[in-house]
């Protein structure tokens, strides 16, 4: 009985899915009839056996919002990549690292987790706890050495953040966060 249920809402995750086919068609490294019909195969095992919580009362997108997260992500992520490479190479020791606690704006589980990986995403820092009970992330980050430069990089996640629920976020979950 569950399963025929499982099956009868499979249709509220199409977004899902298609992501999920069109990662199984990256992973195999081609788009053809064979590997399309592997990858619904695949998701829709996934999505019947496995299916995900409820999220959708949480998202709504703001193309150019979204826009502009996945650009200042992807210069945050070239830029803590260089650094980090010029960690590795230069003459001197080993650069300052910190583990910082952020206090995050949004209480949804789905933001702090995608505040979360995104943080992680970024060379030079990684989760090593997050608080679901408090909205906290504690972060390993390489580089700050001095109150104001751990200051920075805590601003740092807390802009990430914001950019993230700015792009996704649903008018309920901005005002939660104090950003309407």
């Amino acid at each position: 009985m569950i399963l025929k249920e499982r099956l009868t809402r499979i249709h509220r995750n199409w977004v899902w899915i298609l992501a999920s086919i069109a990662f199984w068609c990256l992973l195999w490294g081609a788009v053809d009839l064979q590997t399309i019909l592997g990858g619904i195969l695949a998701a829709g095992l996934v999505f019947v056996l496995f299916p995900m919580p409820p999220t959708g009362h949480e998202l709504t997108i703001r193309p150019v919002r979204f826009v502009t997260f996945v650009a200042r992500f992807l210069y945050d992520l070239a830029a803590s990549a260089v650094q980090v490479g010029w960690y590795a190479l230069r003459p001197a020791g080993q650069p300052p690292a910190s583990v910082i606690a952020v206090q995050l704006a949004s209480r949804s589980d789905l933001f702090l987790t995608g505040t979360g990986v995104l943080s992680t995403l970024i060379p030079g820092s990684v989760v090593v706890e997050a608080q679901r009970a408090t909205g906290t992330l504690f972060l390993h980050v390489i580089g700050p050495g001095t109150e104001d430069e751990v200051e920075k990089a805590r601003q740092s996640v807390l802009a990430q953040e914001k950019r993230l629920l700015l792009a996704l976020a649903r008018r309920e979950v901005l005002e939660e966060a104090g950003l309407r």
